[in-house]
């Protein structure tokens, strides 16, 4: 009996962590699904305020960008062009939110460099891309720049750069997880997925 419940503990704790894992590289990423749950974890606002995932999705169905950080020439580009064709996103019927491990002093510079006109949380330990199966080790060279940028929170993780579609019940609509840095999907595409869903 004693065996059967300690194989049953570890099960469970094999599970309930499985989303919690840091690939070695970005193509080893094993991200939630759609029709998944985003998990409940708190991000920081930029006004220091812990808000959870939950709360910021349940008002109106969410675009997430995730992006590596504002040191990032291809994650600001990307932001600026998403936030170039807000309104056109907001009259679909969705808000958007960015993510990244940026402390909110980094992201508030962010916004102001890109003229963003949307809303920055920091996930500055990482805990939400590691449950999102978005987590990835940092080449070494990154780990200076990346204490830095997240207030001394995050030495050694980055996020594949992806972009999510949460429901208002918090299940992923859409995905696209990109392992390829530079590449990340165009306005015009985002746009077409979301009149997709409607």
């Amino acid at each position: 009996m004693k065996k059967l419940v300690l194989s049953i503990s570890m099960f469970l704790i094999i599970i309930t962590t499985g989303f919690a894992q840091v690939a070695e590289n970005a193509e080893d990423v094993t991200p939630l699904k759609v029709g998944d749950k985003v998990p409940t974890i708190k991000l920081t606002s930029l006004e220091n305020i812990q808000v959870s995932l939950e709360d910021i999705v349940k008002t109106k169905p969410t675009v997430l960008l995730f992006y590596r950080g504002g040191w990032c020439p291809y994650c600001n580009k990307h932001l600026a062009a998403v936030g170039q064709s807000k309104s056109e996103i907001l009259e679909l019927g969705y808000k958007i939110v960015g993510i990244s491990p940026d402390s909110p002093t980094e992201l508030k510079e962010s916004i102001s460099k890109n003229e963003l006109s949307y809303d920055l949380y920091s996930d500055a330990d990482g805990s939400l891309i590691k449950s999102m199966g978005i987590a990835y080790k940092a080449p070494e060279k990154y780990s200076n720049m990346l204490l830095k940028y997240s207030g001394d929170k995050n030495s050694g993780i980055l996020p594949v750069p992806s972009l999510f579609v949460i429901g208002v019940d918090g299940k992923i609509l859409y995905e696209y997880v990109n392992p390829d840095y530079k590449t990340r999907m165009s306005p015009e595409e985002l746009i077409k997925q979301l009149k997709s869903l409607k």
